[in-house]
């Protein structure tokens, strides 16, 4: 597993940015309670979702606004027609992880 942050850096509605070795950033949300994981660049455009907004479950690109579901990684709106990568979460000692 590999640990991106722990429970407590992580806000409701907010977006939190972590980068793997490597240079990978994995995009993280607290959303009802719930922790979710998608990559961070936005499949449309070279966008760090982590500058986005979160609203009604979704992030929205700050570049040209499309969005993905923050749960699935679908592509809600247009420009964006390719789903995001998302990682099953795994919450250990207050901290979360996904797998690698």
């Amino acid at each position: 597993m590999i640990r991106l942050c722990a429970i407590d850096d992580l806000s409701e509605d907010e977006v939190h940015r972590v980068e793997l070795d490597g240079g990978h950033g994995i995009a993280v949300y607290l959303l009802d309670g719930e922790v979710f994981a998608t990559d961070d660049l936005c499949t449309h455009g070279e966008a760090s979702l982590a500058e986005g907004e979160v609203e009604d479950g979704k992030i929205v690109c700050p570049f040209h606004l499309g969005s993905f579901d923050i749960k699935t990684g679908a592509a809600c709106a247009a420009p964006c027609s390719i789903a995001l990568k998302t990682y099953a979460v795994e919450i250990i000692d207050g901290a979360v992880h996904i797998a690698p």
